[in-house]
């Protein structure tokens, strides 16, 4: 049983989240990226977008008490020993974190500029944001991208290239502050669960799925937490007893199992969580036995989900390994279908499965695996439960997870049992 919560992590105040957002920033800047550019093998990395219209990688390359109005032009230009010049050719206030030779007034001021700034250095291989695998890599817009054609000379032109994987690796990679911040922000979405899976938050036989579903979105709403996603609710019931009520009713009554797939963005980080709850019967202090051991199972399959990872091994092979070991441990219809889960919802690492898909995912699945990074082990497997007549049911489990050279481990734990309402 997963005990009701007394105590809620404290949520950091907004100049707290600011101070940690930009300390973090300028570590990331000064240690990450020359390491994952010249991993990639470029000596300049350019970021160009609109003020309404962001390059995803644009949030993780500010300070976040900034405004960003109109073009957003930065340049990065490695310099050897010197280490990654950082150049803003744009009005936003970068503080120090960049170097702004430039008084913007205009747009159109921006690019003859971006051009001086190019032929001053005269990279050798320069990255843009485009790319077909890697929808966070694929920033650029169109519009841009002839822009830039045109302004630079054709030698500077053909030197640029698709930054796809410079964006991967540095989307995805977690410095040691983030990998320290991650348990507190994964705390957070536990304590969320605990409290909406409640008898403070659910009647029996009064409360919805939607009822459920808008308390949680306002919960975290008035915690000062954003939602990663649009939350969603399940029940499955013993089919004996759906003919008591009406077809597709949502109301969660006694004997149900409600599940959750809800996440929140906070910190600059996202998490994204499936776990159950189950509502008792008159009379009863726990799940029915045959609901435990599912449980139980989905843990078993966790765990072999979490040997599969293995730095250099794309999502399919771990998909491939992954359900060839949990069917030759005896694990019922086992499916995986996980994605990485850190500064975006699903992406940019290797997807490993899909629920469509349980053979191969040409692209995102032949993206390798990296140190460093974080996943969610989202897993199924299918379960007899006795007391339901034999019926058989599916239990879906989602949790974080992180990926180190030392292991795979569980960031805020996993649920090993049923929150009980």
């Amino acid at each position: 049983m997963i005990a009701s919560p007394t105590t809620f992590p404290r949520i950091l105040s907004m100049r707290e989240r600011c101070e940690l957002h930009n300390r973090i920033l300028r570590r990331r800047l000064d240690a990450l990226l020359p390491a994952v550019m010249r991993e990639c093998g470029f000596d300049m990395w350019l970021v160009i977008c609109n003020e309404d219209n962001w390059d995803p990688v644009l949030p993780t390359l500010l300070p976040m008490d900034t405004w960003t109005p109109i073009l957003q032009m930065f340049v990065f230009y490695d310099r050897g020993e010197g280490g990654v010049e950082r150049i803003s050719i744009s009005r936003t206030n970068t503080f120090d974190y960049y170097d702004k030779p430039y008084t913007v007034h205009y747009p159109w001021q921006q690019w003859p500029w971006l051009r001086e700034v190019i032929e001053a250095r005269d990279p050798k291989r320069i990255a843009i944001n485009q790319g077909e695998t890697i929808w966070a890599a694929d920033g650029l817009s169109a519009t841009h991208k002839e822009k830039l054609l045109a302004t630079l000379p054709k030698k500077y032109a053909q030197r640029l290239s698709s930054g796809e994987d410079l964006c991967r690796r540095w989307m995805e990679t977690l410095i040691p502050e983030e990998m320290e911040l991650y348990p507190h922000v994964v705390s957070v979405a536990h304590a969320l669960l605990r409290e909406i899976f409640s008898r403070r938050v659910i009647t029996p036989g009064v409360t919805t799925l939607a009822d459920l579903r808008w308390a949680y979105w306002q919960m975290c709403n008035d915690r000062g937490l954003e939602v990663s996603f649009c939350p969603f609710f399940y029940l499955a019931r013993r089919e004996s007893e759906k003919k008591s009520h009406p077809e597709g009713d949502a109301t969660i009554r006694r004997g149900d199992v409600v599940y959750c797939d809800v996440g929140i963005k906070y910190l600059g980080l996202i998490t994204d969580t499936k776990e159950c709850a189950y509502v008792l019967r008159e009379g009863e202090h726990d799940a029915p036995e045959g609901l435990r051991r599912l449980l139980a199972e989905t843990n078993r399959l966790q765990d072999i989900y979490c040997r599969q990872f293995v730095a250099g091994r794309t999502g399919n092979e771990m998909l491939r390994s992954g359900l060839e070991a949990a069917r030759a441990a005896g694990v019922n219809n086992p499916r995986i279908y996980s994605h990485s889960c850190g500064h975006l919802l699903h992406e940019p690492g290797p997807l490993i499965g899909h629920p469509l898909n349980q053979e191969n995912w040409p692209g995102r699945g032949d993206v390798p695996l990296n140190y460093d990074t974080s996943f969610v082990c989202e897993i199924s497997a299918d379960g007899v439960v006795p007391e339901w007549d034999g019926q058989s049911l599916r239990l879906p489990t989602e949790e974080q997870i992180l990926f180190t050279r030392e292991g795979t481990s569980f960031i805020d734990g996993r649920q090993t049992e049923f929150y009980l309402i």
